[in-house]
């Protein structure tokens, strides 16, 4: 029996390598000296969690590397990263024997966690490298840097752990009016380090700047720092630019069905929307399931032929309608751009998040399995 051909995804997302290695150039830059640790969570921001890794450590532009679970880090081990992963949070107990065994760096926050993963240790007869994480503001994981040296001494007992690194996380890095707030944090957290490394020696890796620090704060004597959504091409905050960042990825679909409509044509679920002239309406197959945001419906805008023409109705599960105007020669086939460029004209994540009231970050993290993804521009 002949096998079934492939039929690839009705929209893909196509990402470029260099753009990544470049923004990252740009944070090595803003760095000062410091390593650079590469988030990759979240199957990087949706580009692709493996291929930016391997690029990064091809290219010698991240040092380290940064995940959110266990599972993230050992397709990244699979995949053939030996540079350090740090796991950005404590490991779930059932998790801690897998990232033991796994070489990754992980995060301990209290008492409770510096006990397990050192039992989890031991048992393995594994030396575990850990990182404190430090609350100095985030309130997400951690104690107060006042209990930074208390638990310092509680992981020097543990005959297998390695303390090598500590860090804390600053809410309002990317917020202007949050400068004094961040610097606060700073100050409070390095002040903590400094005490520590008095008592027990210095700490290898310590670090606090996020993409938002990186771009628009004094860091101190920290020796690296977290680098995501820059890396990726996007200031955390869109209003301020503050370096020469390029987006890595581009979404494009193309067009699946076009009608014509009267004046007083309703169109989609609920029919929310209603034409107010003749025009022509083009259906392009992606939706919600593919990451498009229903908060786009009657507010987000595709380009087609080089012009911006705003999505009508609903945004549906798999489809979305477009207003190409009503002289429009589109036709079936023709490309339309979610996310980047045509004959000039650019849609960005940041302004599909602006109109989805949302941030960068969720846009192109949003995008699902179902959107075929293709990396271009790799190192030789």
């Amino acid at each position: 029996m002949a096998s079934m051909p492939y039929c690839p995804s009705p929209s893909q997302a196509v990402v470029d390598l260099a753009a990544i290695v470049h923004n990252l150039g740009q944070v090595r830059e803003q760095a000062g000296g410091r390593q650079v640790m590469f988030a990759v969570k979240g199957d990087g921001y949706g580009h692709g969690a493996s291929q930016c890794a391997l690029e990064a450590q091809r290219t010698n532009a991240a040092d380290w590397f940064a995940v959110a679970n266990v599972a993230e880090g050992q397709k990244l081990i699979a995949a053939g990263i030996t540079r350090p992963i740090l796991k950005l949070s404590p490991a779930l107990p059932h998790d801690l024997d897998a990232a033991a065994t796994s070489g990754m760096r992980l995060t301990v926050t209290d008492d409770t966690n510096i006990a397990a993963t050192g039992r989890s240790a031991r048992r393995l007869a594994r030396t575990v490298k850990v990182h404190i994480g430090v609350d100095t503001g985030m309130g997400r994981i951690g104690l107060p840097a006042g209990e930074l040296l208390r638990l310092a001494d509680l992981v020097d007992r543990e005959p297998n752990l390695e303390l090598e690194g500590v860090f804390t996380h600053l809410p309002l890095a990317d917020t202007p009016d949050g400068e004094d707030f961040t610097t606060h944090q700073i100050e409070d957290f390095l002040a903590a380090v400094e005490r520590t490394a008095t008592s027990r020696g210095p700490i290898a890796q310590v670090h606090v700047a996020n993409s938002g620090a990186v771009l628009g704060h004094d860091l101190g004597a920290t020796t690296m720092v977290r680098t995501g959504i820059a890396a990726y091409g996007y200031d955390p905050n869109p209003s301020l630019q503050r370096a020469n960042l390029r987006p890595a990825l581009a979404w494009r679909s193309w067009v699946s069905f076009v009608k014509q409509v009267a004046p007083g044509t309703n169109i989609g679920y609920g029919r929310t929307w209603t034409a107010e002239r003749s025009t022509t309406i083009a259906t392009i197959p992606v939706g919600y399931a593919d990451g498009f945001p229903r908060l786009l419906s009657n507010r987000g805008v595709v380009l087609l032929g080089g012009r911006r023409c705003p999505v009508v109705g609903r945004v549906c599960m798999d489809q979305i309608m477009v207003d190409a105007g009503p002289h429009a020669g589109t036709k079936v086939g023709d490309e339309a751009v979610l996310i980047g460029s045509q004959a000039g004209e650019t849609i960005t994540a940041d302004d599909m998040a602006t109109a989805a009231e949302t941030i960068s970050y969720e846009i192109t993290s949003g995008l699902t399995a179902r959107v075929d993804r293709y990396w271009i521009n790799a190192s030789q």
